[in-house]
């Protein structure tokens, strides 16, 4: 048995979250409606009855991914190689102190996966680091494996699996809180990843 299929959870809303803000390495809070989420996202993240779990080791990935692990019984070992990009300067700042400090770098950010915050990492690093984690559950027997991380990880990694050349990396939207991704073999012979479901959710109650 090898690594067939990949679920990518990401968190649920987060003090920052609601404010506007980027986190990044910061170590941020569910809200009470993060929390919600997360619990009304763990049945559904649990049939896919993955093998493995595995949570980035910031706060809010690891309080959604215990969301999962209490409804499942499944334990999830943390990683640190799963955290949000760091974004350097621009951590803990709105979309608007960002354009007035550096004026014209958060669209350069968006559109290039090679360019880094001042003091942060670029999205093809962060990728970098997430597949390292992919390629050593290849080497475990685990038919399917979950990870809780945060959107910029996510979308960076899967561009990464599905082999997107880098200028199409931002053609990938962004993940929202509590939704997640599918990526699945092509076939026993193709080890190429297939996505099959992107931004994923649970229909909102009401």
């Amino acid at each position: 048995m090898s690594l067939d299929r990949l679920i990518l959870w990401r968190h649920g809303e987060t003090d920052y979250n609601a404010a506007g803000r980027l986190q990044g390495h910061l170590d941020s809070a569910l809200t009470e409606t993060g929390q919600e989420q997360a619990r009304r996202t763990a049945p559904a993240i649990a049939r896919f009855a993955p093998d493995t779990a595995i949570s980035s080791d910031l706060n809010r990935a690891r309080t959604t991914a215990a969301a999962f692990a209490e409804v499942s019984g499944a334990s999830v070992r943390l990683d640190k190689r799963l955290r949000e990009t760091h974004l350097g300067e621009w951590q803990g700042l709105s979309g608007a102190e960002v354009e007035h400090g550096w004026p014209g770098a958060m669209g350069t950010w968006r559109a290039d996966p090679t360019w880094a915050p001042p003091g942060g990492e670029s999205r093809v690093e962060v990728a970098e680091r997430a597949l390292e984690v992919v390629e050593e559950l290849e080497s475990q027997h685990h038919a399917t494996a979950l990870l809780c991380a945060h959107g910029g990880l996510i979308t960076a990694l899967t561009a990464k699996l599905v082999g997107l050349p880098l200028d199409l990396w931002p053609g990938l939207g962004g993940i929202s809180n509590c939704h997640w991704v599918v990526l699945k073999r092509r076939s026993n012979s193709d080890h190429r990843w297939r996505l099959m479901a992107y931004n994923a959710g649970v229909p909102v109650e009401g």
